[in-house]
């Protein structure tokens, strides 16, 4: 049995920073001279962000510096920021409460009464505690306390689809009723000083949660945004493209300079033939969700697949309001497809550390 989309739900932080505002306070914290206070904000502006939410941003008036108590102004050049466990334990506090306005939202679109849910499936890569996610979410939402429960963690931008692949799995019985929640707090991990790979992490990524009810969809039915496939490639040498580790000072991002030009080489000969394991070509394909890793990325994608500039509005249009919030973002991508009557089949795609591209067939 395929996987019915039949609901989803999206959340962000009521917390909006504006990327004009994020600019001029960036220097304070990773510029070490004026040179590099000017390199910034040509970063900020080309990163095809306008505003982000995140939940390190408190009270919605005043100085900017005094609206975000977590992160005071760096004491010198060797400050970094609060420890990562002080991050955690933001994370704790704060991921839970979001990941679960996004399930309920997702429910109510799928109109699927909490205790029909039979399987919970969790996503994030930008926190760490147990009993997690998962647990809080049982009791918050009142689930079954029988629920089957998954966590998807800390494999980054594609962690949604590899969820969704899990989702897949366990719907293959007629009664099951699975829900997929994504939640990430990437401004936990805003890093202090100059790093030229770390300063344009801090310019894109953003904070957010979305969630998925997933059922099967009968034999015999064609109800629409059904998950019909899946794929994943490892791109060969390409290692050291982008990684995610644990940090002393929140977890750590690399990001080569090399990613665009490795998804321009790999991608599109090993998509093609994807597409022509499910029968379909490359024109075929209706609509696409494509992961906005950043303007650069976006590029390199619509070059490897010849993709008209209308193809990829709404995975811009969703970097530009709310910029790159790891796992959940293609699912907020899907959200505005379905919602919109975007035309079938649908390829889902995202990328992460490995490099990876994730893609998903929908129709």
């Amino acid at each position: 049995m395929n996987l019915h989309l039949s609901g989803l739900g999206t959340a962000v932080p009521p917390g909006v920073l504006e990327q004009s505002d994020a600019a001029e306070l960036s220097p304070a914290f990773c510029a070490a001279d004026a040179r590099q206070a000017r390199s910034l904000r040509r970063l900020y502006a080309r990163s095809g962000v306008e505003t982000r939410n995140t939940v390190v941003l408190r009270a919605d008036q005043g100085v900017l510096k005094e609206r975000v108590p977590f992160y005071p102004v760096a004491s010198g050049p060797d400050d970094r920021g609060p420890t990562t466990g002080e991050r955690m334990a933001w994370y704790e506090a704060e991921a839970p409460p979001l990941a679960e306005l996004a399930a309920r939202r997702a429910l109510k679109d799928a109109s699927t009464p909490v205790e029909a849910i039979t399987h919970l499936v969790t996503v994030s890569c930008t926190g760490f505690f147990s009993p997690g996610i998962d647990a809080v979410l049982i009791d918050a939402l009142g689930l079954q306390r029988t629920v089957h429960r998954t966590h998807v963690g800390f494999m980054g931008c594609h962690g949604a689809l590899n969820g969704l692949r899990v989702a897949a799995s366990q719907a293959r019985e007629a009664e099951a009723r699975v829900l997929l929640c994504a939640v990430e707090l990437c401004s936990l991990h805003f890093a202090y000083g100059w790093n030229s790979e770390m300063v344009v992490a801090n310019t894109l990524f953003a904070d957010g949660a979305a969630a998925v009810v997933g059922t099967p969809a009968q034999n015999g039915e064609t109800p629409g945004w059904c998950v019909q496939a899946q794929g994943t490639f490892l791109m060969p040498m390409s290692a050291d493209a982008m990684s995610w580790r644990i940090g002393d000072h929140g977890f750590r991002m690399t990001l080569s300079a090399e990613v665009p030009m490795l998804i321009r080489t790999n991608l599109g000969g090993w998509l093609e033939s994807w597409l022509q394991d499910q029968g379909l070509r490359m024109e075929d394909v209706g609509s696409w969700a494509v992961h906005p890793g950043g303007p650069r990325i976006l590029g390199a994608v619509q070059d490897a697949l010849a993709l008209e500039n209308g193809h990829l509005d709404v995975s811009r249009e969703v970097l530009r309001s709310h910029g790159n919030m790891s796992s959940p973002t293609v699912l907020f991508i899907l959200e505005r497809l379905r919602k919109a009557g975007a035309a079938l089949p649908c390829v889902a795609l995202a990328f992460g550390p490995g490099l990876v591209v994730e893609a998903m067939l929908v129709a």
